[in-house]
């Protein structure tokens, strides 16, 4: 069985693409030219898996997004008190790059803005580190974060350098009002070189389900962000990350989030996924249009607001393997000696548990894959079997995505049998055809599976 996800991203951005609002970015030459017919959106669980869709390959220059993760360096290496005397942390309310300042301490108002991503640039390495030096931190710690070695795309950086005057300016601002001491001209442009790194929507995936796992990486496990840098990162994305679109987007989406003026949108929940879309057709606030709105359907419909909990999200999902052993009083039926992979979830079930079910059940049983191995071992099994007898509750977009699972598995032919003897997934058989066994314990999903009376050999002794 394949996973519904990437047919559920699809979806979203076939729902997405007959919104032609907008136009790409028309003060940078080299931005200004991006074809708006490409879109893409990822998603990265916290544990390295990643589901895509769309031109997933297609690289963009990251722009805005990396002032996210250049404030965590700023505050790594300068420390949070130094940052915080120099960067405020509140909304603007003007535009990204408004020209001012805090009036009683003259910080920009938050590190999200250009006035404070400039600022958080110069505080990168050290107080008396080059231009060479931060950029080539701020490079290595995104390549770091991606997964993958990311450059520098020459021709947007020199587009930008050229129309770089308000910039500039605000640098010069800067410099005058005592925030940074360095040279406004080299400052500017290495925020600018920091702003001309490529990506794709895997790569910003990756880059925020890294945020989204306390700064640890889900692939290398490697602590790349300190976990109050996180934290203090994530609380800015949350009321700053769509510059004066914030308040819309926190009560809207409900995830801390970034924008770029290329057409790239991150979203982080903490524990949970790291998301990323792409589309180069911008609004009048410089945020991407169907990126918006890929953001607000996967919300909605994967539950992911950040205010809407309405259950914990603890749940396990526990996958063993058991043979039958045919009962006497039906001593040859069929599945004798034939294997039954069981599935079983615990606790409060939202859409991370039943992701983290779905793979389980492509790896057992589905068709193999070389880089994972021993994936597609139990793809001949005699039956399927789901326990929910230690899962309390599901949520709506978890109870979905379960009988997308268990729907592709009886279209394909496989033998189905769910133990759930609080009726928690709540099937109905009115709007399924193709229904699987509904039982109420493991002895009676042995019975239909077995024949009466027969039994399971299993490492797990409730089977």
């Amino acid at each position: 069985m394949k996973s519904p996800l990437p047919d559920y991203l699809q979806a979203v951005l076939e729902k997405a693409r007959s919104n032609e609002n907008g136009a790409p970015a028309g003060y940078i030459e080299t931005l200004a030219r991006a074809d708006p017919s490409k879109m893409a959106v990822a998603l990265a669980m916290v544990d390295g898996k990643i589901y895509s869709a769309g031109d997933d390959d297609v690289e963009f220059s990251i722009q805005s997004i990396s002032k996210a993760f250049v404030y965590a360096l700023a505050i790594e290496d300068a420390g949070l008190d130094r940052v915080m005397q120099k960067i405020g942390v509140e909304p603007s309310g003007d535009k990204f790059n408004q020209l001012s300042l805090e009036k009683k301490t003259n910080r920009p108002m938050n590190p999200m803005i250009n006035a404070g991503a400039i600022t958080a640039h110069a505080l990168v390495v050290g107080p008396n580190s080059t231009a060479e030096e931060r950029t080539d931190r701020i490079l290595k710690a995104l390549s770091k974060l991606a997964g993958r070695q990311l450059h520098v795309d020459e021709e947007v950086y020199e587009a930008e350098l050229r129309d770089a005057d308000r910039n500039m300016a605000i640098g010069y601002m800067l410099k005058a009002a005592g925030i940074i001491s360095c040279d406004p001209r080299e400052v500017v442009r290495g925020y600018i070189r920091q702003c001309a790194i490529n990506v794709n929507v895997r790569d910003l995936a990756m880059m925020t389900a890294t945020l989204c796992n306390g700064g640890v990486h889900p692939l290398s496990g490697e602590q790349i962000i300190p976990q109050l840098s996180v934290r203090q990162v994530l609380s800015i994305m949350a009321t700053c990350g769509m510059y004066d679109a914030a308040g819309d987007w926190l009560t809207r989406v409900g995830i801390p989030a970034k924008s770029g003026v290329a057409g790239g949108i991150i979203g982080a929940l903490p524990g949970q996924v790291g998301i990323a879309a792409f589309s180069p057709n911008l609004d009048e606030r410089g945020n991407s249009v169907r990126g918006i709105e890929i953001c607000e359907m996967l919300s909605a419909d994967m539950e992911l607001h950040m205010m809407g909990i309405s259950q914990l999200a603890r749940a396990t999902v526990q996958t063993s393997v058991a043979t039958i052993v045919a009962g006497k009083h039906e001593p040859h039926h069929p599945h004798c000696a034939k294997e039954v992979v069981v599935f079983k979830l615990r606790g409060a079930v939202r859409f991370a548990g039943s992701e983290r079910l779905t793979r389980a059940i492509e790896r057992e049983l589905g068709e193999p894959n070389p880089e994972e191995p021993g994936s597609g071992t139990h793809a001949e099994a005699c039956a399927v079997v789901f326990s929910f007898r230690d899962a309390y509750s599901l949520s709506s977009i978890a109870r979905r995505i379960v009988h997308e699972d268990v729907n592709r598995l009886l279209a394909e032919g496989k033998s189905v049998v769910v133990i759930d003897p609080a009726r928690v997934l709540e099937w109905d058989m009115v709007t399924n055809p193709k229904y699987p066994l509904v039982v109420d314990n493991e002895a009676e999903a042995l019975d239909y599976i077995g024949g009466t009376g027969c039994r399971a050999v299993s490492s797990d002794d409730t089977w």
